[in-house]
């Protein structure tokens, strides 16, 4: 059969040129239109009761995602040259495009009584206009004696200030949102410039703009990157431009129509399906190389260029469709996962190294058959003495050392697994980046000085209209949850309607912070008037407002607890949410009240479990299916038995080596073993058909079948690994610690691979074959 593809290749190869050059084109059209995901994507599926009650917090409450935090640290904040310029900083950044409010201390107001009426109203404590040094002492006394904003603004303790920009949520998941988050970081290294100042950056609308930036900028290096190591590679191993520039068409045509795919589907690029482009390149590499590798074998053979095209269709078609098949399979199953983000990479990738198959089946071969001839340095690389050598040594390892080979395997895979007893989960928001990058090291600075990382919401439905404001049994309870989050190390001020009625208690006993505490059951109904922003235009008009605004649905039912928490990451996470629930239960009955923990840092903590289990279904999926490939192509449950253990044990020592050095697992450290293990396996799918094509040929001896077998795939197979551990190795040049572990975990397994696909196959094909006779 592919003898008679090759043939029908040959013959129509032109209508086939000119069919592939439309369907590329095609592509590079859609491919032209792909766009950028300026949002995290989805970890969780959207039917989990935990993504339903975040997205009906976002409904009710608005974003918890939006606001971008600025810092400064000094013990000269109230002198009158930084504080006007931190003002005016403050009325630059509203006027930026995108900004809907800033929550700041030169804005800060207080709640003052008047004294004709006896009622309260909202003033700002610092003028708007430049201050004088006495005015300004003046202001800031009072400031200082508001315990609302302590440790909300500003951190006593540190010296630490704090200005909050809330950016639009309709624009955040849109392009502009980069220009808006650069606008900001732009005016804000001015003011820091010019005040000597550093100034700290986070939340989660500058990180996540920092990641897709970065991902972006990493996918166009490792494209560039992967291609031009590609092109040395191949001059190297070839001696020709012809070689070079027609695995190099191959391998771009997959990158237009990995980007192509990423449109059609609806997708669009994300850190994770950014890396499917450069992937092209480090998979569709081996695929030219084993053509034209055979192509070149059969010339030196036949002298005949068209019976040499022909045999190399009839001896790599099947070898090469199942490698692909493999390596698609390998990443393929992500789409099995329930994690949107997987999903998407999985069915991109899956589809397009299963596309790179026909690519080059269509144009190696039909481009190869206007050329001239190979000459006979472009074919020296056949008889490479120290390649030759090397194959010799392990001709050698194979026949009379087999029981050394096996039991060095044997201590090998026990001292993994050692090291896999000891592998542990662990998740950080943002663990993938290096700790010395500026984005890391401002959001660990907020850590120590506000906990506001991961933002925690606790709704609490009161189960009665009003029921928050005017049932004081409900606010004792808030007060008290409150309270015991304040205790807790890892978590920062929390913030709820209880807090403005402590404020608005302190301004009705003539601004004494000592008042400020939670209003008896006489003084509440004289208060809770104070706190009635939510329709009223003339309060909500300043940040306070708005702010006290957003902790009550419009119908008082319901209440917000606003926290935000260190990124302690996903061990410790779960338990302190717990704790957190068990308090809950304690306070609030489940017959009377109904109480929903949410916000980023449960649904991170959600996704992230998605994620890992989603992986480790994804690693037996690959398995069971790689396995029933293998069992088709072989028909034999004893090959089945040698193809998979050569595989298996190079993600047993990767998996191992990762325990032993304290590497935790994460997504991007399990993603590791599916794709390896499809990338591997084709290693073993190379030496196994050789084997069966030319077992009959020496009249079935195991002995004689094995050493043709290393030497006629041995030269391919290490230059094809050589190209993919390159590959792989560039990866390495990530600043996200992801893709960083993907490039040289994978690399690891795959050295391992080679090693164990030459030396312990050969070695099980002989012992398998001994106990047949």
């Amino acid at each position: 059969m592919w003898q008679n593809i090759g043939r029908f290749i040959l013959k129509y190869r032109l209508p086939i040129l000119i069919t592939l050059a439309a369907l590329t084109a095609f592509m590079g059209f859609h491919a032209s239109k792909v766009q950028l995901s300026y949002d995290f994507s989805r970890a969780i599926p959207l039917n989990n009761p935990k993504y339903k009650v975040y997205q009906e917090f976002r409904k009710t409450f608005g974003e918890d995602g939006n606001l971008l935090v600025l810092g400064i640290q000094t013990d000269k904040f109230f002198t009158e040259k930084i504080f006007n310029n931190y003002t005016s900083l403050q009325q630059k950044l509203k006027q930026q495009f995108g900004v809907d409010d800033i929550i700041s201390i030169p804005s800060a107001v207080n709640l003052v009584k008047v004294p004709e009426t006896e009622k309260l109203k909202a003033d700002t404590i610092f003028a708007d206009r430049k201050l004088t040094q006495t005015e300004l002492d003046s202001a800031a006394n009072k400031f200082l004696n508001l315990p609302f904003y302590r440790k909300l603004l500003y951190n006593p303790e540190t010296n630490a200030w704090l200005m909050g920009i809330r950016i639009k949520k309709e624009l955040m998941g849109k392009k502009i949102r980069i220009n808006i988050v650069n606008n900001i970081s732009k005016l804000a290294d001015e003011f820091g410039k010019a005040n000597n100042l550093t100034v700290y950056k986070s939340g989660l609308p500058h990180i996540r703009t920092q990641l897709t930036v970065k991902s972006v900028s990493e996918m166009r290096l490792f494209i560039i990157a992967s291609i031009i190591l590609s092109a040395i590679i191949l001059l190297l191993f070839f001696r020709s431009l012809t070689a070079m520039w027609l695995s190099l068409g191959v391998v771009a045509i997959g990158v237009i129509w990995s980007f192509a795919t990423i449109k059609l589907l609806g997708y669009q690029i994300s850190i994770l399906n950014a890396l499917v482009p450069p992937l092209m390149v480090v998979i569709g590499i081996p695929n030219c190389i084993y053509f034209l590798n055979k192509y070149h074998t059969s010339y030196n053979e036949t002298g005949d260029k068209k019976s040499a095209l022909i045999n190399m269709v009839a001896r790599m078609g099947v070898v090469t469709l199942f490698c692909n098949l493999a390596a698609a399979i390998g990443f393929g199953v992500f789409a099995l996962t329930q994690s949107q983000i997987l999903k998407e990479f999985g069915i991109v990738a899956g589809i397009n190294i299963f596309a790179l198959f026909f690519i080059s089946l269509a144009l190696i071969p039909a481009v190869l058959s206007y050329v001239k001839a190979p000459r006979s340095r472009h074919t020296r690389y056949l008889h490479n003495p120290t390649l030759n050598r090397w194959l010799d040594r392990l001709e050698r390892w194979t026949l009379n050392h087999r029981k050394t080979i096996f039991i060095a395997t044997a201590i090998i895979v026990v001292v993994s697994i050692g090291g896999i007893l000891k592998l542990r989960s662990l998740g950080r928001i943002v663990d993938d980046l290096p700790k010395q990058y500026k984005i890391y090291t401002d959001l660990r600075w907020f850590e120590n000085n506000f906990k506001v990382v991961m933002p925690l919401e606790i709704i609490v439905d009161t189960k009665e209209k009003r029921g928050a404001t005017r049932n004081y049994q409900n606010l004792v309870r808030i007060d008290s949850l409150c309270q015991y989050l304040n205790a807790m190390p890892a978590i920062g001020k929390p913030l709820s309607i209880t807090d403005g009625l402590k404020f608005a208690k302190q301004a009705f006993f003539e601004g004494d912070s000592n008042n400020y505490n939670l209003p008896s059951e006489f003084d509440l109904p004289a208060l809770s008037q104070y706190l009635n922003f939510r329709g009223n235009n003339e309060s909500s008009k300043n940040s306070f407002a708005k702010l006290a605004g957003s902790f009550l649905d419009s119908s008082k039912q319901k209440v917000r607890i606003s926290v935000s928490m260190k990124d302690v990451g996903t061990k410790r996470l779960p338990f302190i949410i717990d704790s957190i629930s068990q308090k809950v239960n304690s306070l609030f009955p489940k017959d009377k009240y109904d109480v929903q923990l949410t916000g980023t840092s449960v649904t991170f903590a959600e996704g992230n479990r998605y994620i890992i289990h989603g992986l480790k279904d994804s690693i037996f999926w690959a398995f069971v299916l790689i396995a029933f490939c293998m069992l088709y192509l072989f028909r034999s449950a004893r090959i089945l038995a040698c193809s998979l253990i050569p595989n298996i044990i190079p993600l047993l020592i990767t998996a191992g080596l990762m325990g032993w050095i304290g590497i935790p697992l994460k997504p991007s450290t399990v993603l590791v073993f599916s794709v390896a293990l499809g990338i591997a396996i084709d290693i073993t799918i190379r030496f196994l058909v050789n084997y069966k094509q030319e077992l009959p040929q020496h009249n079935f001896d195991t002995r004689q079948t094995v050493i043709s077998t290393i030497h006629h795939t041995g030269i391919s197979i290490i230059y094809t690994s050589l190209v993919l551990i390159a590959g792989f190795i560039i990866f390495c040049l990530s600043g996200f610690g992801g893709t960083k572990s993907l490039g040289w975990l994978t690399s690891l397994t795959l050295v391992v691979a080679t090693f164990t696909n030459l030396v312990l196959l050969p070695a099980l094909l002989m012992l398998l074959s001994n106990k047949k006779k």
